[in-house]
């Protein structure tokens, strides 16, 4: 029944169309990339006579991918659809540059006005058109732990990370690193959440709309509340992958890992971890109520050879079943609202819960919150904390580089 109803959702437009080939380029590799193959798998028993290939580029977070796709677009040969996360990653590059096709008739087509939350669709909108289709949707700010490993520990779940900063020399004392951390980008992410969390939501977002200078005071408590906690992590973080982080919340080497909710795809998917028992969450400290949000998404790149068969990979993507093959795999929910939550493990409906009661705010490095040109410079900032220690440099060089840039569009 299922593969019948999206039948009619996806093929009636595009049957005759269904051969040639299609490439989708994205950086769902390893323990991320079950999820990409059952989506393909699906388009290819609908569409057999077309040649998926699947392009990956290996390396967290899409960094890599990220470099591979700015050579091609701007050589002329763009993948036939590209992942993206997405908001001002997509738009503050690719769109301003005029490289995508706007897909609002798609959306009406589909019928996804009534099937994506309206600040969803603002996302991936401008007034001039809108601009990807997402698959999913994640949560960056999320605690992770070992539910056994903190009862050894007598350690509870913090709230805020003043109670996680008293809590880690006692971890420490017990021989267990207080905090996982990996390489540079994990780092970042776990700089959006202390900054949520210490900013709280207001300040948060004020912080991308340059209402909140980004060396204000209070940006200057964001540095120094992130230094300290740095001193609870691991010292060999650089060498590590986000999901050697999370293996060492997994074998009890360390308390806690801030990381986003793909991170729960790994635990379940991968090492076969039972939510709630093998591991557990939380939002990260200071965070509760607030959903810090990114999606992926993939668009269409302007005078693509197989334009037809990546508008039928989009109708797949974007529809509820397409969601649900997806992202029950990948460790996120769906953005389609008339999701199945049955096809869901425990993380992923409590996700879904928060997702329509919280407090919704976008993340930097995940590329919701601002343009890819701030965050990308972003790491040299990080860079400037950790070799001098200075929260005031840091700040003053995020400034000038939200000056020198801009945030948005």
């Amino acid at each position: 029944m299922r593969k019948f109803i999206v039948l009619l959702v996806t093929l009636v437009v595009g049957l005759a169309y269904a051969d040639g080939q299609l490439e989708i380029f994205s950086w769902w590799a390893g323990d991320e990339g079950p999820a990409l193959e059952a989506l393909i798998d699906e388009y290819n028993a609908l569409y057999p006579d077309v040649e998926v290939i699947n392009a990956t580029v290996t390396g967290g977070a899409g960094v890599n991918a990220k470099a591979v796709l700015k050579t091609r677009m701007l050589g002329g040969d763009p993948p036939d659809s590209f992942q993206v996360h997405a908001g001002q990653e997509l738009i503050g590059t690719w769109v301003v540059a005029d490289r995508m096709e706007d897909l609002t008739f798609l959306y009406d087509e589909q019928g996804w006005f009534d099937k994506y939350p309206p600040g969803l669709i603002d996302l991936l909108s401008t007034e001039d058109g809108i601009w990807s289709v997402p698959v999913n949707i994640h949560r960056s700010n999320v605690l992770w732990y070992n539910p056994a490993v903190l009862e050894n520990l007598s350690v509870p779940v913090p709230e805020s990370w003043s109670e996680f900063l008293v809590f880690c020399p006692d971890i420490q004392a017990q021989g267990v690193t207080p905090l996982a951390l990996g390489e540079n980008w994990t780092q970042q992410h776990l700089w959006e959440s202390v900054a949520l969390g210490v900013l709280g939501p207001q300040d948060y977002t004020a912080l991308w709309s340059q209402q909140l200078a980004m060396n204000d005071p209070k940006m200057i408590n964001v540095w120094d509340t992130f230094g300290e906690i740095l001193a609870c992590t691991n010292e060999d973080a650089a060498g590590l992958s986000w999901q050697q982080a999370t293996d060492m919340v997994v074998s009890g080497e360390a308390a806690f890992n801030v990381m986003g909710d793909w991170a729960a795809g790994y635990m379940n998917t991968t090492l076969q971890l039972e939510p709630g028992t093998g591991f557990g969450w939380a939002p990260a400290p200071g965070t509760g109520g607030v959903f810090m949000m990114l999606s992926d998404s993939f668009g269409l790149p302007q005078d693509v050879t197989n334009r037809e068969n990546v508008l039928n990979w989009l109708r797949l993507m974007g529809s509820q079943e397409g969601q649900d093959i997806f992202n029950p795999l990948k460790g996120s929910i769906a953005a389609h609202l008339d999701s199945d939550l049955g096809l869901y493990n425990a993380y992923l409906q409590s996700a879904a819960a928060d997702w329509k009661s919280d407090a919704v705010v976008g993340s930097l490095v995940h590329g919701a919150a601002a343009k890819e040109a701030f965050m990308s410079q972003f790491a040299t900032v990080l860079e400037i904390y950790l070799s001098s220690g200075s929260a005031q440099a840091a700040a003053n060089a995020a400034e000038a580089i939200a000056n020198q840039v801009g945030l948005g569009s």
